[in-house]
């Protein structure tokens, strides 16, 4: 491991602390680089996965409801379902 001395802001560190959930300076450092090169793969694996063409076509037969989701209708069913279930 190596060592490093650097000046840092203490009201900006104890903001990094505080959403990090970290204790210390060394830990929040280490935190906060960790995200950041995790930011990194994160973006390499968007661009990956944009550059992959989907062909969507006919999708909407794999959905009842008329190509989509009735959520009123399925809401309605669980109103039902849960009053059936206390009337048990």
């Amino acid at each position: 491991m190596t060592r490093f001395s650097v000046e840092v802001d203490d009201e900006v560190m104890a903001e990094a602390q505080r959403e990090l959930g970290t204790r210390s300076k060394v830990a929040t450092v280490n935190e906060a680089l960790r995200l950041a090169a995790a930011r990194a793969k994160v973006r390499e694996a968007i661009a990956e996965l944009d550059s992959v063409k989907l062909d969507l076509s006919g999708s909407e037969r794999s959905f009842r409801f008329n190509g989509g989701r009735d959520l009123d209708g399925l809401a309605e069913r669980a109103r039902r379902e849960a009053a059936e279930a206390e009337g048990s």
